[in-house]
């Protein structure tokens, strides 16, 4: 998994530099995807350690870094398209960015989710076998 967070991170990073570079855009907050990924790519740089304890607990950060990622960017997301009433959005790329950036985290969510619940049945069954 720490390997998916690292490549979850450069596609965040990837993401915020195109919506602030290739947009033109000047507004800071445009790079907020560029945050979350380097914060996700070095959890799991640290993840990358043989030591079980110190890979569990960098994966537990990312995967709340991740979850902050998802319920940020969707909830920026629902209260841009909500705010429009109907009328042409003011930001169309941030709120594309946003739901991206939502997207990502969610899918990064559920790797995640899925991966702690093998290593806790693998556990289990070493527990078992002993």
């Amino acid at each position: 998994m720490a390997r998916v967070t690292i490549g979850c991170g450069v596609v965040l990073i990837l993401l915020g530099m195109w919506g602030f570079f290739a947009t033109g855009s000047t507004h800071p907050t445009a790079l907020i995807p560029v945050w979350f990924g380097l914060a996700l790519a070095v959890c799991g740089s640290l993840a990358t350690t043989e030591n079980a304890s110190w890979r569990m607990a960098w994966m537990h950060v990312g995967v709340t870094i991740g979850l902050a990622g998802f319920l940020g960017a969707t909830i920026r997301a629902i209260v841009e398209f909500a705010g429009a009433h109907g009328a042409a959005l003011a930001h169309p790329v941030a709120v594309e960015d946003q739901a991206a950036m939502a997207t990502i985290c969610l899918i990064y969510e559920v790797l995640c989710v899925r991966s702690f619940i093998a290593a806790r049945r693998t556990r289990k069954v070493e527990a078992h076998s002993l």
